[in-house]
């Protein structure tokens, strides 16, 4: 191909890159563009994409139209609490897979896989009942407890320590280093792009989960912030939806913030998973 075709080529390709950046850029922008307007800006056609007023009211008003640091808070204990508890035990298993080689071990992991392909809420039922007969409903447990493990974890992680070397393990056990030893000071560092990566979606994932807390919590101490989001739609005059915006805004702020901060490992992990 000469030169005048390949410059064509990654034109065409930069266009399509474009394209699919605007697609996915322009409703946030549509959003935080809304949040700052008055709501006769937001009605007005056609509309405008930066705001004639900027109306930063509309996050005061928002925070203020409920228990919103209460929610936040719940929120933050809850994710981090679920990211914790997976860590604990997806660490140990996911070593387990990769290094040991003990009956069942094959079958085991297809069960992992299988996990995998099964949505949470065709299991909902069963776990809600038994939570109901632990009198966990209605507390934060009841949003952490289910997700202490994480098939999606356990899987990562397994692929990431099954390409550390053999020898590096050997040298290790030939210096006595224990088990414990080996997969917390030489597994778990060699495999941190990944463990970051994991950290980050699955905090986005429950930082975000709107059905679990609305299902297994019926009061506003216990309830998260994708919930209290909800409750601005429901408004005497009709939904405020610069306000509504301005919820979401504060919704997705600590997720910029962290993905902005781990951005150089989740890139990382991805380059060794390629390896």
């Amino acid at each position: 191909m000469n030169r005048v075709g390949t410059a064509s080529l990654k034109t065409v390709e930069w266009i399509g890159l474009l394209i699919v950046a605007f697609l996915f850029v322009f409703p946030f922008l549509w959003m935080a563009s809304t949040a700052f307007k008055t709501m006769a800006e937001v009605r007005q056609f056609p509309p405008t994409l930066l705001p004639q007023t900027w109306e930063w009211g509309n996050f005061a008003q928002a925070w203020q139209s409920g228990p919103f640091l209460t929610y936040t808070w719940n929120s933050i204990l809850v994710a981090v609490g679920i990211l914790i508890l997976q860590f604990l035990t997806a660490v140990p298993a996911a070593y387990a897979f990769a290094r040991y080689k003990f009956p069942g071990r094959n079958l085991l992991f297809g069960l992992v896989l299988v996990v995998l392909m099964i949505p949470g809420q065709v299991i909902f039922l069963p776990i809600y009942v038994q939570l109901s007969g632990w009198g966990l409903v209605n507390t934060l447990w009841s949003l952490i407890l289910p997700y202490a493990a994480s098939a999606f974890g356990i899987f990562l992680l397994r692929q990431a320590f099954m390409q550390v070397p053999d020898e590096v393990i050997e040298a290790a056990r030939l210096d006595d280093a224990s088990e414990w030893k080996i997969m917390w000071t030489i597994m778990v560092p060699m495999a941190k792009p990944v463990l970051v990566t994991f950290g980050l979606f699955s905090f986005i994932y429950h930082w975000n989960d709107y059905f679990w807390p609305l299902i297994m919590t019926n009061s506003d101490e216990a309830r998260t912030l994708p919930i209290g989001i909800s409750s601005l739609h429901m408004s005497d005059g009709g939904t405020l939806w610069n306000v509504m915006m301005a919820g979401n805004m504060i919704l997705i702020l600590p997720i910029l913030v962290v993905f902005f901060v781990a951005q150089r490992h989740i890139i990382q992990a991805f380059v060794y998973q390629s390896k």
